[in-house]
């Protein structure tokens, strides 16, 4: 029989974390303890990390059902992924903590899990002003990211422009590949002629241009865009298969970036993964600021969804974020991430 133990923990940034829909300071997560009965010695941990004004399953009520879930999943001694499609972020940590008591620290049997080979990741900038965005690029090309991420939508887009251009200036597409995230912070009335304008510089792609569900909007800006388009916040509680199809058959993005904690937890995310294939769209993992327990189990499915020879940057470089974190068991070394030896 399974038994469940629950930790809330409050992380804290060591610098504010900015998006186009606010700033994080501070942050909760829950870290979930499983073990059967049967076998007491073999411990797994788990993390639930949802995100405020995001996260599908975030509410004031939260840590009560996950109580109730974890209350459940004991009775029946199973995961039910249908059931929890709902709670991506409980399901996470819940998957989690079970591959976690049944296999050891090798979440998935992987070379990157052994820490055998590492993952190429991109260096994220987080939104600023224009000066601070300016040194937190610096850090990133000076630390040997080949592949650089901008937070955008937050100051006033002919500076993040300007920002842009003077990267472009120094460091070709061959050199620096660039990615834009604008969290939903373009209107649609305003969003192709800002496509338009940074498709000059040889961008990667953009994240999310729009603010989700306005799939219309969405649709037609992927079939003109002059630069290719990945949905994030768009897959947020999108959780049932035919829903799933229906939002890749009617907007046809070219990319879509998947958070395990928001679009379904590991078996929704190899779920996405197959369904974009199937379209001929393309994707990516990344991290959705989970503390150590939940940055290594994404990065482990990653590795385990996409095989042994990774060459596309993927978005698992926040380990670094909190004064508080528990302890790291991955770690960056050039442009990639690791699994720290024991």
């Amino acid at each position: 029989m399974l038994r469940i133990s629950i930790e809330k923990k409050t992380l804290h940034f060591k610098q504010p974390a900015g998006t186009s829909r606010g700033v994080y300071t501070e942050r909760d997560i829950w870290l979930l303890t499983m073990y059967d009965t049967c076998s007491p010695e073999n411990v797994g941990v788990g993390e639930c990390a949802p995100l405020p004004d995001l996260s599908c399953d975030a509410s004031e009520n939260y840590e009560k059902r996950l109580r109730e879930i974890c209350k459940v999943v004991e009775q029946t001694g199973r995961i039910d992924g249908s059931l929890l499609s709902p709670y991506p972020s409980m399901l996470f940590g819940l998957e989690t903590a079970y591959l976690n008591m049944k296999n050891g620290r090798y979440l998935f049997d992987t070379p990157f899990s052994h820490g055998r080979c590492g993952i190429p990741i991109n260096g994220l900038v987080w939104m600023g002003t224009a000066e601070e965005m300016n040194l937190r690029m610096e850090e990133k090309i000076k630390a040997g990211f080949s592949c650089v991420k901008l937070k955008i939508g937050a100051i006033d887009f002919e500076s993040e422009l300007a920002l842009v251009k003077s990267i472009r200036k120094r460091f070709s597409k061959d050199v620096i590949e660039l990615r834009v995230d604008a969290n939903g912070g373009f209107s649609p009335a305003e969003a192709m002629d800002r496509l338009e304008v940074l498709a000059r510089y040889d961008i990667h792609s953009i994240e999310q241009p729009i603010r989700q569900k306005q799939w219309s909007e969405m649709a037609r800006l992927c079939s003109v865009t002059p630069l290719p388009i990945a949905l994030d916040e768009e897959l947020i509680g999108v959780n049932m298969k035919a829903m799933k199809e229906e939002l890749l058959s009617v907007i046809k993005p070219q990319y879509i970036v998947l958070k395990p904690t928001l679009h379904g937890g590991m078996r929704g995310t190899e779920e996405w993964v197959a369904l974009a294939r199937q379209h001929g769209i393309g994707s990516w993992i990344t991290s959705a600021l989970e503390g150590s327990v939940g940055l290594n189990a994404v990065a482990q499915l990653t590795s385990h969804v996409y095989g042994d020879d990774i060459e596309f940057a993927q978005g698992l470089g926040t380990g670094m974020l909190y004064t508080d974190n528990m302890p790291m068991t991955t770690e960056i070394r050039g442009n990639k991430i690791w699994i720290r030896e024991a």
